[in-house]
């Protein structure tokens, strides 16, 4: 039997990179987002090893409602990915934008605990189940401009700690993965659209790609049963932390 794994924010970037990754590795996915268009296009290409879900994790009665219409034969799931998140705006936190601020909140920190509060008691019943939250570099340490962001991912790094205290009990194993400089629309998303001012993030460097953290991601989970991945920063060759690139 394949086991199932759901992930989240799976429409783009490196929730679509695991989602192929896995499947390439004989598992089924559930995978989530926003957008309708991208999920139907990723049923068509993977027929049965997909099972796709259009909601926002920021809203806790859709998210509810969706996780209720899983099929019985899809239900019981052996690893949670919590991907959803973004970066939006780079400008000193006193500038900042209310609205940025809210949607960085409730999705990289509200969306990961209603995911982690919804899936996680069925991995406990069943004595099984893996946890990956992607969290960042910038959760380390806050870089200039970016504060509200890196405070989202540190806490991300708490929260996935905590949840490793709790299970710990438990056969579940959870890991956070902490990518560095990764070329995905990451950029794009945090400048609101301004290709070109995405762009100049990854000038001068070769950054990582969204199926090198796939890659880290399987690993973890193929890990011995054993053996729990606890944490993994994943950075380009030449950068140092979340605010140290040097370019050419």
């Amino acid at each position: 039997m394949k086991r199932i794994a759901f992930v989240t924010g799976a429409t783009s970037g490196i929730g679509e990179a695991i989602c192929r990754k896995f499947i390439e590795a004989g598992f089924r996915v559930i995978a989530t987002g926003r957008k309708q268009e991208r999920l139907d296009q990723m049923a068509m290409e993977f027929k049965t090893d997909i099972l796709t879900i259009c909601y926002d994790v920021r809203d806790i009665a859709a998210t509810e409602q969706a996780l209720s219409t899983i099929p019985e034969e899809w239900q019981e799931i052996d690893i949670l990915v919590n991907n959803a998140g973004l970066a939006l705006g780079l400008e000193p936190e006193y500038e900042g934008d209310f609205n940025d601020w809210s949607t960085m909140i409730d999705t990289n920190i509200k969306g990961l605990l209603t995911m982690t509060r919804l899936i996680v008691p069925g991995m406990i019943r069943r004595n099984r189940g893996h946890i990956v939250n992607i969290g960042s570099v910038a959760g380390d340490a806050a870089y200039a401009n970016g504060s509200v962001y890196c405070a989202t991912k540190a806490a991300v790094k708490a929260l996935t700690d905590g949840l490793r205290i709790d299970v710990a009990h438990t056969p579940l194993r959870v890991t956070l993965l902490k990518p560095g400089l990764v070329e995905t629309n990451f950029s794009n998303i945090r400048f609101h659209g301004d290709t070109e001012r995405a762009s100049n993030v990854y000038k001068g460097i070769t950054p990582l790609t969204a199926d090198d953290i796939a890659s880290a991601a399987l690993y973890a989970i193929q890990a011995p049963e054993h053996v729990q991945i606890a944490e993994m920063l994943i950075l380009a060759t030449h950068q140092a932390n979340g605010s140290t690139i040097v370019r050419n």
